[in-house]
């Protein structure tokens, strides 16, 4: 016993100044080495300053992880002391997320034993593969393979089983994973890495469907993230490398790429659970439809450029990014203006509603790091039923500023009918291609030389590498968009993806295709497939084995060719009109209406901006929503009236004046809060109707309650139609109180806007 703690380093008691001078021999060696290989001051200072970033980074990220562990152990106690609403879990927020804390308590007592069938495999599964793999790690090995105490947590599940389809139901789980896991490679002796923590956050979409009438009642489990989800690893060993700045970033990013390559949309895994599905169909279903965006114009941006040191407000230099899914768009950047016209379009694939959404954030560009200007959130499930909005979006966590744009939806068919004619580079169909396998590919290009080479293909036939399998893949052109597929080291791949592609003309565009080895930089085969030839097809779908030209004798490439039509289709007329209330997690504001007596928010078009092809407002309107100019809002029990979304013009009936506008309650307060915290105060509806009422003036207001803040936000967006208090016109301005004392420090008050009866103020208060 005594024998094996003398053998331990730092043991014995004697040992502490033998332990310092080591540390100290240590931390000179790098001035030492300096100066003896001829380098500057300049390079240890850079040494030193990319360890304490290393450190600092290192610290964070254990911080981080410390409390995620902390809220893990007592979410109870965290939940009651009102922490931030992104730190709380899901349940909190949505009441249509249900808290299945009887299931983590399943995966508690089962975690234990899944460790343990985890270990062998990465001992006995896992370990061989890396050792094939290359040359160099021949002595890889698992030294240690620890899950830990910690299992993975569902904060929350929400069930879809209104509004899809009745074979199916859809779930969404809120996954949450805060592991003390270790897992501990060695290379060789003094080759060791390892990872000590990992972090994993995001929302798991699971699929079941179809519904069967039969044991064992789906045909099927999909699974996949709807978007990339968070990671965080606490590397050790040699991986500490990872940890300094910017290489942590593109570390975590590669390992999230990854993922995202097998289980983020529109990537799924499919579990087949009977043989009477075809499971290729699940694995890569047509997409829901197209969302096609125009960025038009923004106003009231927030100055983030400053001169002598904030004494002087300067202006900003905006650009937009535009994302949905794993897709995103970046608009071009307008120097020096708070009221920038973009007038650009862009166009997404939408593969899953609800679900995804469309994600708006302006920055302010500048050299060394972009200000953040604003956001917004759309939910696409609006936007599909109303088929064509165009609305001024209010910008949430800043104080100002709101983006005009105009979206689109639409739905992919298969009819030919529908087929429009291309209109200034407007997309009119959808191509989207499964490429499922190829066989019999040659090993080099000599193979299909028709012996045009000999003496080459004998001198180069003869190396090992050529006679090594090709690694090969396949790059797909449609027009300008060009896409690789991934790589596999045979001569007959398995590639099994799913790859979009807009059409501008179908009768003039051609889908070219080249399978190419990674290794030998040539190409082992070609396809060129006019998309015309799609429209004779049945269903618009061609899935066969394709001949390869330039390549050998029997090679082939089995693929899928979809040809989908974009159409906007007519809305349902008994849908109310949802507009900008598809905005999510922020303050709800009513929609701004267009008026040709408003000279301030009419510009003329650029030259660009004759792309854009405008709907006019009033086809946007639905008739049920309408009320004539003369017609009386009574109240009958709980419905409340629908708003207008449009009022209607006085020319049709002047002698008639027009009554109030109200908008259903619903509509008023789709926040993260209930429907009682809204302000019912607003309209009277307790009276009968008397006959027509004069309007003097309306105020277009939001109110919400934030529960965590106990306090009220109010957001003024503007009024119309006022009084005239002089030949000029008149300065409003709108103050708040709050009732029943109307106290001097309760109230709150706008700015003041001169000689105008339409004021917009676009401003927040909170009481």
């Amino acid at each position: 016993m005594k024998k094996q703690e003398d053998e331990r380093p730092g043991a014995e008691p004697g040992d502490p100044m033998l332990w310092l001078l080591l540390r100290a021999l240590l931390l000179l060696f790098p001035v030492y080495a300096c100066g003896r290989l001829g380098f500057g001051l300049s390079w240890l200072f850079f040494g030193l300053l990319l360890w304490i970033l290393w450190n600092r980074n290192k610290n964070f990220k254990l911080a981080r992880m410390r409390a995620a562990w902390e809220l893990l152990e007592n979410e109870s106690l965290e939940v009651t002391r009102g922490l931030n609403a992104q730190q709380l879990p899901a349940w909190v927020n949505f009441p249509d997320v249900e808290r299945v804390e009887w299931v983590n308590k399943v995966v508690q007592q089962m975690w234990p034993y899944f460790g343990i069938y985890m270990e062998k495999l990465f001992q006995e599964k896992i370990e061989p593969l890396v050792r094939e793999s290359n040359g160099h790690l021949r002595a890889f090995t698992f030294t240690k393979v620890h899950f830990g105490e910690r299992s993975p947590r569902i904060n929350g599940i929400k069930a879809y089983t209104k509004k899809v389809d009745k074979r199916e139901v859809i779930l969404d789980i809120q996954l949450c994973y805060n592991g003390d896991c270790e897992i501990d490679v060695e290379v060789k002796k003094m080759c060791k890495a390892g990872v000590n923590g990992i972090q994993v956050h995001g929302t798991l979409r699971v699929i079941l469907a179809p519904l069967l009438a039969d044991v064992p009642f789906i045909g099927a489990v999909t699974m996949f993230f709807i978007h990339k989800p968070h990671l965080d690893i606490n590397w050790t060993g040699l991986t500490n490398i990872l940890e300094i700045p910017g290489v942590s970033d593109m570390s975590d990013g590669m390992i999230v790429d990854l993922i995202a390559s097998h289980l983020v949309l529109p990537n799924r895994i499919t579990f087949p659970l009977c043989g009477q599905v075809n499971a290729a169909q699940l694995r890569f279903p047509v997409p829901r439809g197209v969302l096609r965006v125009y960025l038009q114009e923004a106003q009231n941006l927030i100055p983030k450029d400053t001169y002598l040191k904030g004494i002087i407000k300067g202006k900003s230099d905006p650009y937009a990014v535009l994302r949905v899914g794993n897709q995103s768009s970046k608009s071009q950047t307008i120097k020096e203006n708070l009221n920038p016209h973009w007038n650009e379009m862009y166009e997404f694939v939408v593969h899953e509603v609800p679900g995804q959404d469309l994600e708006v954030n302006i920055y302010d560009e500048d050299p060394d790091k972009d200000d953040f200007l604003g956001s917004l959130v759309i939910g696409l499930e609006g936007v599909m039923k109303d088929r064509i909005v165009d609305e001024w979006f209010p910008l949430s966590d800043v104080a100002s500023g709101l983006v005009h744009m105009k979206l689109e939806w639409f739905s992919l068919l298969a009819t030919k009918e529908k087929l429009r004619e291309a209109k200034s580079g407007l997309s009119t169909a959808m191509l989207i291609v499964y490429l499922d396998s190829a066989g019999c590919l040659p090993r080099n290009h000599f193979e299909y030389s028709n012996n045009e080479y000999p003496a080459l293909k004998q001198r180069y036939t003869v190396t090992p590498k050529c006679e090594k399998e090709p690694n090969s893949y396949v790059v797909l052109h449609v027009g300008k968009k060009s896409v690789k597929s991934k790589t596999s080291k045979t001569k007959d791949p398995v590639w099994e993806q799913a790859f979009a592609f807009f059409i501008q003309d179908v009768n003039m565009q051609h889908l070219h295709l080249e399978v190419k080895d990674n290794d030998r930089q040539c190409a082992l085969g070609m396809l060129d497939i006019p998309l015309h030839g799609l429209l004779a097809c049945d269903n618009l779908t061609l899935d066969q084995r394709f001949p390869l030209t330039n390549s050998g004798p029997d090679s082939f490439i089995k693929m899928k060719i979809v040809l989908r039509v974009l159409n906007i289709e007519d809305p349902d007329p008994d849908t109310v009109y949802a507009g900008i209330n598809s905005l999510k997690h922020v303050p709800v504001s009513i929609r701004r209406v267009q008026e040709e007596q408003s000279h301030g928010n009419h510009h003329k078009p650029s030259s660009t901006q004759n792309q854009i092809h405008y709907v006019p407002q009033n086809k946007l309107v639905r008739k049920e929503s309408l009320r004539s100019s003369g017609q009386q809002i009574r109240h009958a029990g709980s419905e409340q009236t629908q708003h207008a979304s449009q009022i209607q013009a006085q020319s049709a009936n002047p002698s008639v004046p027009p009554t109030p506008n109200l908008r259903h309650l619903h509509r008023l307060a789709p926040s993260l809060i209930s429907l009682n915290s809204t302000a019912s105060s607003l309209f009277d509806l307790s009276d009968d109707s008397r006959g027509p009422v004069v309007v003097t003036g309306e105020i277009n207001i939001s109110v919400r309650y934030a529960s965590l803040r106990h306090c009220l936000l109010l957001s003024i967006n503007g009024c119309r139609n006022l009084t005239k208090c002089s030949n000029h016109g008149a300065d409003p301005y709108v103050r708040i109180y709050l009732l029943p004392d109307r106290r001097w420090a309760n109230r709150k008050k706008t700015t003041v806007k001169r000689k105008t009866l339409n004021p917009i103020y676009n401003e927040r208060l909170v009481a």
